[in-house]
C-alpha cells in the first residue's frame, strides 16, 4: 500500500494573498510541508451568472498565486470544484493531513459550512484550525461592559478607537515562510469553463489608497462624477489585500475618515455575526408589518435606470455596465426604491448581490436596512432623499448624470414613474401604519 505524504492543508477562501495572511503565516509556521488549496463552491458558484466578473477576479488571482508559488517556490496552489466536504473526502485519501489552517468566514453560511467541515476532520483525527485574518476586530472583541453588542455606530467605533490602542498591532510576515509549502508545481489547476464560468467583460480596477488618495478623501469621497474613492471594497472582500496594512495606510495619514470607512466595515460584520437573522429578517421585527406595494414592473424599472429621475437612473446604470456604483448614489438608489416604490429591501438587496463587484452580505444587508429604516441605524423613518435635491448637493455640474444617462434631456427620456411629494406622503403613511 502507497504511504500518502503527510501534509498540512492551508484553505484559501477570502484571503487571496501571499502576504500578511494570519491563517497561512501559522500553517507555514506548523513542521510539516503546507498544501495551498482553493474551492470553487458549487453551493455559492451554482447561484451566479455564467459571466460573474468577481468568478474572473477570483479566477486571475488564483492563477497569479500559482505562479508565484511555481516560479520562486517550485511548489502551486490545488484547485478544486464542487462542495467542501466532498473535496475534503477526497483529500483525505491522497494526502495524510495533519492539520487544516484557514481563517475565520463569520457569514451564516460559512459558518453552517465550517462546522460541518470540523467534525469531518475530526472524525478522521485531523485537527481544524481558523484565524482572525480579515478585520481587526471580530466578534466580541468590541462589546459594551455588560457583554452585550453595539448597535450604534457611533459607541462602537469610540470604543473600537480606544481597544485598538491597546492591541499589540503586527503585520504576519507570511510571505517571507512560502519555502515551506509542498514540493509539487503541478497541483490540480482549473480553467474558467472547468468550473462552468466565462470571462466577464467586465473589470474589478486596481485599488488607490495613495497618501494624496486618502488625504483628499473627506473632501472629495461624495462627489460620485470625481470618482476618488479607494476602490477597495472588492479587494477586502476577497483578501487580495490586508486590513491591517490599509489600517496601517490610514494610520500613516492620519486621516480618521478614511479609517471610519474601515470601521464601518466591521461594525456590520459584528451586527451580521451577533444577529444572523438580519440577512433576510429586519432587525428591528416591527418593520417586517410593512405591506410593501412590490410591483414588478416598477422594479425592472429601477433596475433598468429608467426610473425617470436622473441621479437614481445613473447610478443603476453604472453599476449594470461596471458592478460599482459610488457610494453616495447607493443610498439614494436604496431609499428610492424603499421609499418612493415602496419595494422590499430585500429585493434591492439581492439585485445588488448579483451585481456588485464589492458584494459583501454584512455591508449589503447594513446599507439596505439603514435606507429602510429597518436596520441597527437610530434615524427615524421618515428620514426620505429627495432624488432631484441630491443633484445640486453632489452632481450639480450633472458631469455624473452627463456619462451615465446622456440622454436625459431626451424626448425619449421617461417621465419621472412617480411624484417625489406624493411618494413621500404614501411612504409615511404606510410606516406609520405598520409601525404604530
Amino acid at each position: 500500500m502507497k504511504t500518502l505524504e503527510k501534509v498540512n492543508v492551508f484553505w484559501f477562501r477570502r484571503d487571496l494573498r501571499l502576504d500578511d495572511n494570519v491563517g497561512l503565516y501559522h500553517a507555514l509556521n506548523s513542521h510539516l510541508p503546507v498544501l495551498p488549496i482553493f474551492i470553487f463552491d458549487t453551493e455559492i458558484l451554482n447561484k451566479l451568472p455564467k459571466k460573474d466578473a468577481r468568478v474572473s477576479f477570483i479566477h486571475h488571482t488564483l492563477q497569479s498565486l500559482r505562479n508565484t508559488l511555481q516560479q520562486d517556490y517550485q511548489s502551486s496552489l490545488a484547485m478544486y470544484n464542487g462542495k467542501p466536504i466532498d473535496v475534503y473526502k477526497q483529500l483525505v485519501n491522497t494526502y495524510d493531513i495533519e492539520t487544516v489552517f484557514t481563517n475565520h468566514d463569520y457569514e451564516p453560511y460559512a459558518r453552517t459550512r465550517d462546522t460541518e467541515i470540523s467534525e469531518f476532520l475530526s472524525s478522521n483525527a485531523i485537527a481544524f484550525k481558523t484565524y482572525k485574518d480579515q478585520v481587526i476586530f471580530e466578534k466580541d472583541d468590541v462589546v459594551k461592559k455588560d457583554g452585550n453588542p453595539y448597535v450604534v455606530y457611533t459607541p462602537y467605533s469610540r470604543m473600537w478607537k480606544e481597544t485598538f490602542k491597546t492591541i499589540d498591532f503586527k503585520i504576519y510576515d507570511s510571505e517571507s515562510l512560502l519555502r515551506h509549502t509542498i514540493s509539487d508545481s503541478d497541483l490540480p489547476n482549473l480553467s474558467l469553463s472547468d468550473i462552468g464560468f466565462e470571462e466577464s467583460s467586465q473589470e474589478i480596477k486596481p485599488y488607490n489608497v495613495s497618501p494624496k488618495r486618502i488625504q483628499d478623501y473627506e473632501a472629495t469621497r461624495n462627489f460620485p462624477a470625481m470618482d476618488n474613492t479607494s476602490r477597495l471594497g472588492p479587494h477586502l472582500r476577497f483578501g487580495t489585500v490586508s486590513i491591517r496594512k490599509m489600517m496601517q495606510k490610514a494610520m500613516a495619514e492620519e486621516n480618521d475618515t478614511f479609517m471610519k470607512e474601515l470601521i464601518w466595515r466591521e461594525f456590520f460584520m459584528q451586527i451580521l455575526w451577533h444577529f444572523p437573522h438580519t440577512k433576510n429578517q429586519s432587525f428591528k421585527a416591527k418593520y417586517d408589518r410593512i405591506q410593501w406595494r412590490n410591483n414588478a414592473e416598477e422594479f425592472k424599472k429601477w433596475c433598468d435606470g429608467q426610473t425617470g429621475y436622473p441621479l437614481v437612473d445613473a447610478g443603476m446604470r453604472q453599476l449594470n455596465e461596471t458592478g460599482f456604483m459610488h457610494n453616495r448614489v447607493r443610498m439614494l438608489v436604496g431609499s428610492f426604491l424603499c421609499k418612493h416604490l415602496l419595494i422590499d429591501w430585500r429585493w434591492g438587496e439581492a439585485y445588488f448581490a448579483e451585481k456588485l463587484h464589492d458584494y459583501d452580505m454584512s455591508s449589503n444587508v447594513g446599507n439596505w436596512q439603514w435606507v429602510a429604516g429597518s436596520g441597527v441605524d437610530a434615524a427615524p423613518y421618515f428620514r426620505i432623499f429627495n432624488p432631484t435635491s441630491q443633484i445640486l448637493k453632489f452632481d450639480k455640474q450633472l458631469a455624473y448624470i452627463k456619462k451615465w444617462v446622456p440622454d436625459f434631456q431626451e424626448l425619449t427620456y421617461p417621465q419621472p414613474m412617480v411624484d417625489h411629494k406624493t411618494a413621500r406622503e404614501r411612504c409615511l403613511e404606510t410606516y406609520k401604519s405598520a409601525l404604530n
